[in-house]
C-alpha cells in the first residue's frame, strides 16, 4: 500500500436473490465509507463471471467502488482448496493482480495461508442456535469455515452484543481480536425516487398494510404470520400483510410453496400477499407507507430490515429476540416466535393506532448513526492490519 493512497479492501459479491440482507449490507457499507471516510478505502468487489449486471451496476456506481469479474469467484470451488491446501490460489491471484491490501471475508474462507490481513464477518450463529434448519453438509461447511477462520487468527467482526455473547459461548477458547460493528443504513437518494402512493397502488395494496420484507428462508418464520392472520380472520378483523423477497432457500427447497399452500388452504390469499423479489426502491417505498414492519425471525445477527425501518421511523412488530431488543432499544412491540395470538393482538393494535396516507422521510440524525457505523468498520480494518502476521 502506498502512503496516503486509499486502502484497497477486497469484498466478494453477495447475490441479492441468495441473501438480500447481505447484498444490502455491503451496498450500505460502500456508501457509508464513500461519504464518511472519503479517500480512506477503495472497495474492490470481486464478482463471478455470471453474476447479475443489474445487481452489480448500482454498486459500481458508488464513488470509489471497483467491480472485478472473474471465474475464480464462481460458486464455491475455492473452498476445497482453501481447506485442503490452506489457500484459495485462484482468488489470491486475482487479489494480487488488483493490488489488494486487505480482505473482508463474508461467507467465504480463503485459507489459513492467506498472505493478507483479513477480517472475518460472522453475521450470526444461526447454524448453532437452530441446527435443525440446516442439512448436515451445510451445517458442517459453515462451522468448518468459522473454525478455520478462528484458527487462522482472523480479526472477527460481529454485528451485535448478542452475537458477541454467542461467540464466547460457542468458541470459548478463541483468542482472536473481536470487534462489534453495529450496522446502520443511510438510504441512497437513488432508491427514494419511487412515489410510495404509486407503488402501493401498483401492488394493489390497501391504505393500511403491514410489510414483511424477509426472504423465504425457513428461519425467517413466515408461518407464524400466516397463523396470526388466520386468528384475525376468525375474529372478523380484516388486515393485509404483504411480503417480498426471494423464495429460494437452498437448505429447504419447497418451503415457500409449503407456506403459500397453507395460505390458500386457509383462504388467506387476500390477507397474505407475496410480491416477489422487488426493486429496492419499491422496498423503501413500501416501508415508508406501511402501518408497521414485521420481522418474525427465529434468529438474527443484526436485522437489515429492522435497520432500514429504523431509518424511516417505521413502527415495528418483532419476534422477541435479544438482538431485536438490542437493535430497537426496547421500543418495538414483541411476540414469541411460536405465539401467533400475541402477534395478532399487535397487528390489531397497530392498525387501530395508525393513520392512513403516511409517507415517512429519513429520520433526523440518521447520518450520525451511519457515520458511527463507517467509523467502527474503519477502526476494525485498521486493527486487523496491525495485528495481522501477514
Amino acid at each position: 500500500m502506498n502512503e496516503g493512497a486509499p486502502l484497497r479492501l477486497a469484498f466478494t459479491h453477495i447475490p441479492r436473490r441468495l441473501w438480500a440482507g447481505g447484498y444490502n449490507y455491503q451496498s450500505n457499507l460502500f456508501q457509508a465509507l464513500s461519504k464518511f471516510r472519503t479517500g480512506e478505502f477503495a472497495p474492490i468487489l470481486f464478482a463471478g463471471s455470471g453474476d447479475d449486471d443489474a445487481e452489480l451496476a448500482p454498486l459500481a456506481a458508488i464513488p470509489g467502488v471497483e467491480v472485478v469479474r472473474s471465474a475464480a469467484f464462481d460458486g464455491r470451488a475455492g473452498l476445497a482448496a482453501a481447506l485442503a491446501w490452506g489457500l484459495d490460489r485462484e482468488a489470491v491471484a486475482e487479489f494480487r493482480t488488483h493490488r489488494v491490501d486487505a480482505i473482508f471475508e463474508a461467507a467465504r474462507f480463503f485459507g489459513w495461508r492467506l498472505p493478507y490481513p483479513a477480517v472475518a464477518w460472522f453475521p450470526d450463529f444461526q447454524h448453532r442456535r437452530l441446527p435443525q434448519l440446516f442439512p448436515a453438509a451445510a451445517r458442517w461447511r459453515r462451522e468448518a469455515g468459522f473454525r478455520m477462520q478462528i484458527a487462522s487468527g482472523r480479526t472477527v467482526m460481529l454485528s451485535s452484543e448478542s452475537s458477541h455473547r454467542d461467540f464466547r459461548k460457542f468458541y470459548p477458547g478463541a483468542k482472536n481480536e473481536v470487534c462489534v460493528v453495529r450496522f446502520a443504513t443511510g438510504p441512497s437518494p437513488a432508491f427514494l425516487t419511487a412515489n410510495p402512493a404509486e407503488i402501493v397502488a401498483q401492488y394493489q395494496l390497501p391504505e393500511k398494510y403491514f410489510y414483511l420484507p424477509n426472504q423465504f428462508y425457513t428461519h425467517k418464520n413466515h408461518q407464524v404470520v400466516v397463523d396470526a392472520l388466520a386468528i384475525l380472520a376468525e375474529r372478523g378483523f380484516d388486515t393485509v400483510v404483504c411480503a417480498s423477497g426471494s423464495t429460494e432457500d437452498r437448505r429447504e427447497r419447497g418451503y415457500f410453496d409449503e407456506v403459500m399452500a397453507g395460505v390458500r388452504s386457509r383462504g388467506l390469499e387476500k390477507r397474505f400477499r407475496h410480491l416477489g423479489l422487488i426493486p429496492l426502491s419499491h422496498v423503501y417505498a413500501l416501508l415508508r407507507a406501511c402501518t408497521a414492519l414485521i420481522n418474525p425471525s427465529r434468529s438474527e445477527g443484526w436485522s437489515t430490515t429492522v435497520e432500514e425501518a429504523k431509518s424511516f421511523g417505521v413502527p415495528m412488530i418483532l419476534s422477541d429476540l435479544d438482538v431485536h431488543r438490542e437493535q430497537t432499544n426496547d421500543t418495538a412491540s414483541y411476540f414469541g416466535t411460536d405465539d401467533p395470538a400475541t402477534l395478532a393482538d399487535h397487528l390489531v393494535g397497530a392498525s387501530q393506532d395508525s393513520q392512513v396516507s403516511v409517507v415517512r422521510k429519513v429520520v433526523p440524525h440518521q447520518e450520525y448513526r451511519v457515520a458511527a457505523f463507517a467509523a467502527d468498520f474503519a477502526n476494525t480494518i485498521h486493527r486487523a492490519m496491525q495485528v495481522s502476521p501477514s
